[in-house]
């Protein structure tokens, strides 16, 4: 275990190498921070990090730079999550309130968290598997041609075209509407099988057939979105910070372009923790050298989809957490009101 003054020594290691971009030296350590020690103590500290994992020397300069270890250290004790000042809470809220749209709110999360941050972000769409039903919607477009409108819970619009074995008059169509809304509206996604398999047998026998086609389209709409959405935005971020890459930005880049890559980054959606996973948490090779940031958001209690930044090791933790909580917050309660 650290001492309290070891951990300030690594405190002001970390804020100070994210800062300027430079290793950071005993003596730069003393001048900046009130660390309440002489130098000589402060170098004495420094070697004992050094020889336990938490710095590194990178080249024969004085100074030293976090590792991997000393970052995870440094967010799991030393970092709180700094709060946005009012204005820019006003400026999320006000950005996001003008969205028309999921699609719209998932594009302005996205350039509104690569402005925040500065860094990569990634926002999954609400899954469908954890929504609820908000509206079923059926119109007819031909007497025998009828288009299905799943609305969610999150404002996800599905449509589906369905073929009638039969003409399915206006009344008839009503009527379907109307009982299955009553049914599954405010419905988890799950449930609606059980809820509706008995619908086609309060129908006339002329109807059944169509009731039941549209069921099964219905039931298909619910289960057939097997791969994830995401969006991503704010790559070229990545060039500003060329030089905390090895080598090159290039493996990066290629792991961001990995739609799975990204899903697995991000973690499962029904954790609406925040997680932060630095260099080598992370499992792909291409993205070592980045840290990850993650949050759910959701309209309820629960999170139905998570969004995040990527960026280098040496980023604003305490920021960066801030920013994506805060934005996090803001997108659930406009799914809440949509």
């Amino acid at each position: 275990m650290l001492s309290e003054r070891r951990l300030e020594v690594l405190r002001a290691i970390v804020q100070d190498y994210v800062g300027t971009e430079e290793p950071v030296g005993s003596k730069a350590l003393t001048e900046r921070h009130k660390l309440g020690v002489s130098p000589a103590t402060v170098r004495n500290d420094m070697a004992v990090l050094e020889d336990e994992g938490f710095i590194a020397q990178p080249h024969t300069s004085a100074g030293r730079i976090p590792t991997d270890k000393g970052y995870r250290l440094f967010v799991d004790k030393l970092a709180g999550v700094k709060p946005l000042s009012s204005p820019e809470r006003r400026a999320i809220q006000n950005f996001l309130a003008g969205a028309v749209d999921l699609d719209d709110v998932v594009g302005r999360t996205v350039r509104l968290l690569a402005q925040l941050t500065r860094q990569v972000a990634v926002v999954q769409y609400p899954s469908l598997t954890r929504s609820t039903v908000r509206h079923v919607e059926l119109l007819a477009l031909a007497p025998a041609r009828l288009m299905l409108v799943l609305i969610t819970d999150t404002g996800r619009v599905e449509q589906r075209m369905i073929d009638c074995p039969a003409p399915f008059g206006e009344t008839s169509l009503a009527d379907l509407r109307a009982r299955l809304n009553s049914r599954v509206v405010g419905r988890r996604f799950a449930d609606v099988p059980q809820l509706v398999q008995d619908l086609p047998e309060s129908f006339e026998n002329e109807d059944r057939g169509t009731v039941s086609t549209v069921l099964s389209v219905l039931l298909e709409t619910l289960v057939e979105e097997t791969e994830e959405r995401l969006m991503i935005g704010g790559t070229s971020n990545l060039t500003r910070f060329g030089h905390d890459f090895p080598v090159m930005i290039r493996p990066v880049l290629e792991a961001l372009e990995e739609q799975v890559v990204l899903l697995k980054l991000l973690g499962e959606a029904k954790d609406s923790g925040m997680t932060v996973r630095i260099g080598h948490e992370n499992a792909h090779e291409g993205l070592n050298s980045t840290s990850v940031v993650a949050v759910g958001y959701g309209s309820g209690d629960e999170a139905v989809a998570k969004l995040g930044v990527v960026g280098p090791t040496r980023m604003d933790y305490p920021g960066t957490m801030g920013a994506v909580r805060a934005v996090a917050r803001y997108v659930g309660q406009i799914l809440a009101e949509s």
